[in-house]
């Protein structure tokens, strides 16, 4: 893209991967625009929450004369005022903003505080979602929401079509009882009888609410110590080793929006078995890309494993299909479209 045309760019979120936190799609959106040869700004880095306020509040002030458009990172709780302070300033200073909606939380906080969160979403000149379920459950609040998926760099992830897949299988999510991981283990003691030989590795960290100790309590209690290994998180780059190591992966969780950890085994060319919980059916069709189960339902997630290891050609569609889905998810189709975004609000208020 000609940068003459491009506009400057200020990005207001959470940008603390360099403190151990996990890696956000601001800080890759950041990098990317960077190397399309655009002027990006962004704000903040501060760790604690109130510096981190005062941090954006500030740049935004301050950078006024530098950025043309502002895009603003939404979320529920404590986050979603900060987003409201952000953009109330953007306003008095007559910059034209974009909003990025996220987390699985926002759809129940937009239902406590229906007026708050129509009044910020329509103050923006555009606003994004990630998922086709946040698009549809916020559109009460804004009918134009536009579909913007989280992108990845399908290149990191090397594709092994799956045509005789063996029962070895992979978890990945933080270990908390929202993902549910003392599912996974029950799901492989109906599986044991028929597949004596079956694996399972859970990687994720652990974050504390007991959910861990739960699971290898249950491999325990069902005497899978020898079928199941959990890992600790595991650097991102190494997560396509990890994947690629399994043929199927399961994903428990009782509350969802768009994965990366679905995104990244689709990209692989894993068979995906998820429950059909959030915005899970939104990104993933059953008998097609993926199988669904329902929440909390060991016996149907076995059967989907015993499903894929047993039907002839349904895990060479799935892995087929799943790959071909998530290849829209590349920097190179999405970069373009924040581009032209950025491009339409700052022209929307004669910034260019």
């Amino acid at each position: 893209m000609n940068n003459r045309l491009t506009p400057s760019v200020l990005l207001v979120g959470n940008f603390l991967s360099g403190f151990g936190f996990n890696r956000g799609v601001c800080d890759d959106l950041a990098d990317r625009l960077r190397e399309s040869g655009q002027t990006v700004f962004t704000t903040s880095s501060k760790v604690g929450r109130i510096s981190r306020l005062m941090d954006m509040l500030a740049t935004i002030f301050r950078r006024n004369g530098e950025y043309q458009v502002a895009q603003v990172d939404v979320y529920s709780g404590m986050a979603f005022l900060w987003a409201e302070a952000a953009c109330s300033l953007l306003r008095f200073l007559g910059k034209p903003y974009i909003l990025t909606l996220h987390g699985g939380n926002l759809p129940d906080f937009s239902r406590r505080w229906p007026g708050r969160v129509k009044r910020l979403l329509g103050s923006a000149d555009i606003v994004t979602a990630p998922s086709q379920y946040l698009q549809e459950v916020m559109r009460p609040y804004r009918g134009d929401v536009v579909l913007l998926p989280n992108p990845m760099n399908i290149k990191n992830y090397p594709f092994h079509l799956c045509l005789a897949p063996k029962p070895h299988l992979v978890w990945l999510r933080a270990f908390h009882n929202i993902y549910n991981p003392q599912m996974a283990p029950l799901a492989i003691a109906n599986l044991q009888a028929t597949f004596p030989d079956i694996t399972l590795t859970m990687i994720g960290p652990d974050k504390g609410d007991g959910a861990l100790q739960e699971t290898q309590e249950t491999i325990e209690k069902l005497g899978l110590h020898k079928n199941i290994v959990i890992v600790p998180g595991v650097p991102k780059s190494k997560v396509p080793e990890y994947l690629e190591r399994a043929d199927i992966f399961i994903n428990t969780t009782n509350a969802d929006n768009t994965p990366i950890s679905v995104l990244e085994a689709m990209a692989c060319g894993l068979c995906v078995i998820s429950t059909n919980v959030g915005g899970i059916p939104y990104l993933l069709d059953d008998g097609r890309d993926a199988l669904l189960t329902p929440p909390n339902d060991p016996k149907a997630m076995a059967n989907a494993v015993r499903r894929i290891l047993t039907e002839p050609d349904l895990a060479e569609r799935l892995s087929r299909n799943a790959r071909k889905k998530v290849e829209q998810f590349d920097w190179s189709v999405v970069l373009p479209q924040w581009e032209t975004l950025f491009s339409q609000a700052a022209s929307l208020n004669n910034s260019i």
